[in-house]
C-alpha cells in the first residue's frame, strides 16, 4: 500500500483519481481548497478507512508523509479560471513550488498535471512534445496557459537542480461524469443546453477542431506514467487524436438526447485555438500499451446520463 496525495482531489479529473488510486488498494490523502472542486464529488469515499479529506490550499505550504504527490489543483475551464486569474496563475505557480519542495523534503515521486493549453493556438498539427507552442502572454487566458508553463519549468529545474523525481503529462480535452453543469466547457454546455432544449451556442462558425478523450482513459494514462521509471519524465501528452469540429459535437450531441434544441453562433473568444488535436506515439510507447478505448459517442452516452440525473436533482 502506498500512501498519495492528490491536490485538487475534489474536482472532476481529481476525484476519477482518488477513486481509482483507492481500488488499487492505496492510501489516499485528497487536498482541495473548494474553488471549484465538490464535496459531491467525493462524498461516496468518505466511509473508506484509506481516504482522508482535507481543506487546503496548496499556495500555502503542505506538509505530510506520502510516497506519491498528484498536482491536479488548479481552475481548468475559461470561465473558472478567468473568474480569479491572479489566483489561477498563483495556484499554477506557487501550488507548484509548494509540491516540489514537499517532495523534496520527503523524496516522494511528484506528477504534474499539465495542459495542452501550453500550446496555445498551434501553427504544428497534431501537436508533439517537442512543440514549444503559440501562446499570447498577456491574454485573457495566459493566466492558465501561462501559469501552467510556468509549472512545467519548476518541475524541470527542481528535477535538474535536487533530483527530484518528477513526472510531466499534458492533458488534453477530457469530459465524462463529474463535469460541473456550470464549468463552461463545450461537452458540458451543449449536453446542459440539449437537454433543457435550450439553444445550443456554437462561438465562431463551428469548424473549430478538437480530440475529446473520456475520463477513464486519462487516469489509466495519467496513473501508468507515474508508475514508470524514473527515466521517464516526460511531458507526455495524454488524449484522444480523434478529431472533431464543434459544430459535429453539437450535432451529435443533438441526435443523441434527441433535443429540440437549435444552434446559435455567437463571435469567437480571443485567444480560442482553431485545432486541437494530441500526437500520441510517445504515450503509447513509454505508457505499456495505454491507448484511448472510450471512443466519442460512447462516452459522450455515459456523460448524458450523469447530466439528466444531475439535472432531475437541481
Amino acid at each position: 500500500m502506498k500512501k498519495i496525495l492528490v491536490t485538487g482531489g475534489a474536482g472532476f479529473i481529481g476525484s476519477h483519481l482518488c477513486e481509482s488510486l483507492l481500488e488499487k488498494g492505496n492510501e489516499v490523502l485528497c487536498l482541495d481548497n473548494f474553488f471549484t472542486g465538490s464535496k459531491r464529488n467525493i462524498v461516496h469515499l468518505l466511509q473508506n478507512p484509506y481516504f482522508e479529506l482535507i481543506r487546503h490550499d496548496i499556495t500555502h505550504p503542505f506538509f505530510a508523509e506520502v510516497d506519491e504527490i498528484y498536482n491536479l489543483a488548479c481552475p481548468a475551464s475559461p470561465i473558472h479560471y478567468q473568474y480569479n486569474p491572479i489566483k489561477t496563475i498563483k495556484t499554477s505557480v506557487m501550488g507548484a513550488i509548494n509540491m516540489l519542495g514537499l517532495a523534496k523534503r520527503i523524496r516522494a515521486k511528484v506528477l504534474q498535471a499539465s495542459t495542452s493549453e501550453i500550446y496555445g493556438d498551434p501553427i504544428v498539427h497534431p501537436q508533439k512534445e517537442e512543440y514549444w507552442g503559440n501562446v499570447n502572454p498577456i491574454g485573457r487566458r495566459s493566466c492558465y496557459d501561462e501559469g501552467k508553463r510556468c509549472a512545467e519549468t519548476l518541475f524541470m529545474d527542481y528535477h535538474i537542480q535536487n533530483k527530484v523525481r518528477i513526472k510531466i503529462v499534458r492533458i488534453f480535452n477530457t469530459y465524462g461524469p463529474r463535469m460541473d453543469v456550470n464549468d463552461g466547457r463545450v461537452v458540458s454546455n451543449f449536453i446542459v443546453q440539449a437537454l433543457s432544449n435550450e439553444d445550443i451556442t456554437i462561438f465562431g462558425d463551428g469548424s473549430q477542431t478538437r480530440s475529446f478523450q473520456y475520463i477513464t482513459d486519462l487516469i489509466d494514462g495519467v496513473t501508468r506514467m507515474m508508475d514508470t521509471g524514473d527515466e521517464f519524465i516526460g511531458p507526455v501528452n495524454i488524449g484522444n487524436p480523434n478529431e472533431f469540429t464543434v459544430l459535429q459535437l453539437a450535432e451529435k450531441i443533438i441526435k443523441l438526447t434527441r433535443s429540440r434544441s437549435k444552434l446559435v453562433y455567437m463571435p469567437l473568444p480571443s485567444d480560442d485555438p482553431v485545432q486541437r488535436q494530441p500526437d500520441i506515439s510517445l504515450a503509447k510507447k513509454k505508457l505499456k500499451g495505454w491507448e484511448p478505448r472510450i471512443q466519442l459517442e460512447e462516452g459522450l452516452v455515459h456523460t448524458i446520463d450523469y447530466f439528466r440525473e444531475r439535472l432531475k436533482k437541481q
